[in-house]
């Protein structure tokens, strides 16, 4: 852990096998729903859990960093984990956000406040959303991701 030393890293990770090194950030949600339910949102679509980024994430992107999306389940007592590559969060949070700012009959102020999403395999979204089945305990790092 970086104890808040090292900017926008929580944990450093190293891979015995090859050597490698993993930043990982570590973001978390409350889940206050009594069951593992998805919400489903007009504009995006069923979703299964999200979590409040930053406009500075449309623009992070480095081949060893990852994002630890961790939901907290306050009914369930169940903690649920999603590991992300770098990229395909900046590439949603910029989507998502441009598809806010344009939806159709609502004026959205630019706010520098972001979403990040997690959806399923199968369903129709307005923007490219990582899926559950892709992500949910990936704790592999793999170097090519799902499309």
């Amino acid at each position: 852990m970086t104890l808040g030393r090292t900017k926008s890293v929580d944990i450093l990770a190293s891979d015995p096998r090859n050597g490698k090194f993993y930043q990982i950030e570590v973001k978390t949600n409350l889940d206050s729903r009594k069951k593992d339910k998805d919400t489903a949102s007009k504009l995006f679509g069923r979703i299964v859990g999200g979590w409040i980024m930053n406009e500075k994430h449309e623009s992070i992107v480095r081949p060893n960093l990852w994002y630890c999306f961790v939901m907290i389940g306050l009914e369930t007592k169940n903690a649920r984990f999603f590991i992300v590559p770098s990229k395909v969060v900046a590439d949603y949070v910029r989507a998502q956000h441009k598809l806010w700012l344009a939806e159709e009959g609502k004026s959205h102020p630019d706010i520098s406040m972001r979403m990040f999403r997690i959806g399923r395999k199968g369903e129709a979204y307005k923007v490219t959303t990582p899926a559950v089945e892709d992500y949910e305990d990936n704790w592999q790092f793999h170097e090519s991701q799902p499309d």
